[in-house]
């Protein structure tokens, strides 16, 4: 009798599986069927044993359980972490059609699934702030800008925080940043420093806003803090930020100048230094640092600002743009694109407005830098953010690329 060789194991040929294919259709359907037939812990039950079953089945059919499974009320919570953080194709039918998933199972499949997860995850309908903070947590720009354009999705200022954060180093997620209206005139001001001129503009437009409302409230309260003295640091720090004058009139009696526009001439004459730009920045009533900002910032609109708010005239603020030996002109004679960027940005604004962004520059560029700040700013702390106030996180942000050079 001859001896038949056995058939090697990847040649046999395989069982149709017919029974499996049945009983997880079957269990499957029982766990679809509304409260009225079963019961909270019936379902559960049923649901642990389809997991088990699904842990040894191939994609195909874990998908189309996922399919039959996805537009159900009510899921049993293994089910749910199973299929979530199964293969995307079929994680993406829950992701996208299931309306019972809690936000619990979706921050859990956001820490423990895939960037390709997270990235579908990022366009659901109404996501929440908890949601939407997992998913920006991990820093992944692609996933974070599918958030940002999700009109539905709801952002916590903590997140909106680290995506201003994030801006600097990733510009192109400024336009859909500047569109979430959870985005607060205190990230875009800061933002500012590092977006492109259409985003500028954009923050100018929408963010620099009117202290109108605030003068008439505390209108008397000027006249209290001078009866003090001023000796209250926080009432005077508050009235300076809100009172209507700009210029700091007692800086002109120390300064060599006779006033702003003696200094922007003298500027424009000789050109712009250190001493000049320090005295300019004394009698805009500006900090020395939040002048070098401006007067070293690119694109030149701070500079259409800080005219714009202390009273200077167009012709002060080419003075100012001929003292840092910018062009007006191109080769050809046409207006150059900057200087006419930053003359449309001094017409646009309203004195008002533009003194509430200039200070709200010079309080957080300047009064925020307590010794811990700038040893934060140095060492790169960024991920001590949450310890410091608002306007102290604006100047870390602002300032953190000037300190790495």
């Amino acid at each position: 009798m001859n001896d038949v060789a056995p058939i090697p194991a990847d040649e046999a040929p395989q069982p149709t599986l017919r029974a499996r294919h049945a009983l997880l259709k079957r269990l499957a359907d029982v766990v679809s069927l509304p409260a009225s037939r079963i019961n909270a812990f019936e379902r559960s039950v049923t649901g642990d044993l389809l997991v088990e079953m699904l842990r040894l089945a191939d994609a195909r059919d874990r998908k189309r359980v996922a399919a039959r499974l996805a537009p159900l009320a009510e899921l049993p919570n293994s089910l749910a972490r199973m299929l979530l953080r199964d293969d995307p194709d079929i994680a993406q039918l829950l992701i996208e059609q299931c309306a019972s998933l809690s936000d619990a199972d979706l921050v859990s499949c956001a820490r423990d699934a895939s960037t390709e997860h997270r990235f579908m995850m990022a366009s659901r309908r109404s996501l929440s702030e908890v949601v939407t903070e997992a998913l920006m947590s991990f820093g992944e720009v692609a996933v974070i800008e599918a958030v940002l354009r999700n009109p539905t999705a709801r952002l916590s200022q903590v997140a909106v925080e680290g995506v201003v954060s994030m801006t600097r180093k990733n510009p192109q997620l400024c336009s859909h940043l500047l569109k979430r209206p959870e985005l607060r005139p205190s990230g875009a001001y800061v933002m500012f420093w590092w977006c492109a001129p259409d985003d500028r503009r954009t923050i100018l437009q929408r963010f620099a806003v009117s202290r109108e409302v605030m003068q008439e409230v505390v209108e008397d309260v000027f006249a209290m803090a001078a009866e003090e003295g001023w000796s209250d640091p926080v009432s005077r720090k508050a009235l300076q930020f809100i009172e209507r004058r700009q210029r700091n009139r007692a800086a002109i009696a120390k300064s060599p100048y006779g006033s702003l526009e003696h200094a922007v001439a003298v500027a424009a004459e000789g050109g712009l230094n250190r001493e000049v730009a320090s005295e300019i920045a004394y009698l805009a009533g500006i900090k020395p640092l939040t002048g070098a900002k401006i007067l070293g910032d690119v694109g030149g609109e701070p500079l259409a600002i800080l005219c714009k708010a202390t009273g200077l005239t167009r012709t002060d603020l080419a003075g100012l743009w001929r003292s840092m030996k910018r062009p007006e002109t191109t080769a050809d004679g046409q207006p150059h694109p900057a200087w006419e960027r930053v003359s449309v940005t001094f017409e646009m604004l309203a004195v008002d407005r533009a003194q509430t962004v200039l200070r709200y520059w010079n309080w957080s560029l300047s009064s925020a830098l307590t010794p811990a700040l700038l040893r934060a700013i140095r060492d790169g702390e960024s991920d001590l953010l949450d310890d410091y106030s608002a306007p102290e996180r604006a100047a870390m942000l602002a300032l953190a690329e000037n300190f790495g050079r």
